[in-house]
């Protein structure tokens, strides 16, 4: 059996975390390499933990490295970013994109994005334009196999307190008997259950390009 080598971006956040821990606790992988802004500490023979300076395209690629996997699981929010779209662009975007390409040039054969319901190049919210736009060229390159992920709400505790999030993740949870056919999308999921999702796909090394909303992340781990 081939034990593969797994990338992360976005490892502090709030499925990152989770995926995270997943992946050093799973049999098939056995090493799991970290790419972060800052130093982070975790003891584990099988962490490998990356300082890269995210701007420097040169450095993204020697902190790559060689391996199997790259999980993507980075963002931010329009607080953190102070509502600039460049900053939040350069996160959302340019850094997932440029480590992909390198991930190709580097021969991993698969890549798992965090995106986001309703994702949509041409959707007038910025937010789900911009993941409709990474979808969109992330699925365009030659990755053996290409999975994407569009939770709704995510349910979870987060390092930072966000009060709209928190309100609703309330309120869908409360409302979330009500959300049937073609509604059930746009149920709330735990970070937990969508980090197990994308082990369990990437376990599965089936190709092509593959979506997965609430019932598909579901059955993954069922």
């Amino acid at each position: 059996m081939h034990r593969k080598t797994a990338v992360v971006l976005g490892a502090t956040g709030l499925i990152g975390g989770h995926l995270v821990q997943e992946l050093l606790e799973n049999e098939f992988f056995s090493k799991v390499r970290i790419l972060t802004r800052r130093p982070i500490t975790l003891n584990h023979p099988k962490a490998e933990v990356q300082v890269v300076n995210f701007n420097d395209e040169k450095d993204i690629a020697a902190r790559i490295d060689i391996g199997d996997v790259i999980f993507c699981a980075i963002g931010t929010t329009r607080k953190k970013v102070k509502g600039n779209k460049t900053e939040y662009r350069k996160v959302d975007y340019d850094i997932p994109i440029i480590t992909a390409r390198l991930g190709v040039q580097h021969g991993f054969n698969q890549f798992l994005l965090v995106s986001a319901i309703g994702a949509n190049p041409l959707a007038a919210n910025f937010y789900l334009q911009l993941k409709g736009c990474i979808e969109e060229d992330i699925t365009a390159l030659p990755f053996e196999c290409i999975h994407i992920f569009r939770p709704s709400v995510l349910m979870g505790k987060r390092e930072e307190f966000r009060l709209g999030e928190k309100i609703g993740e309330s309120i869908m949870k409360a409302v979330s008997f009500l959300l049937l056919g073609g509604w059930r999308k746009y149920k709330p999921i735990a970070a937990a259950d969508v980090a197990k999702s994308m082990v369990a796909a990437a376990n599965k090394e089936t190709p092509g390009v593959h979506m997965y909303e609430y019932d598909e992340m579901k059955k993954l781990i069922c």
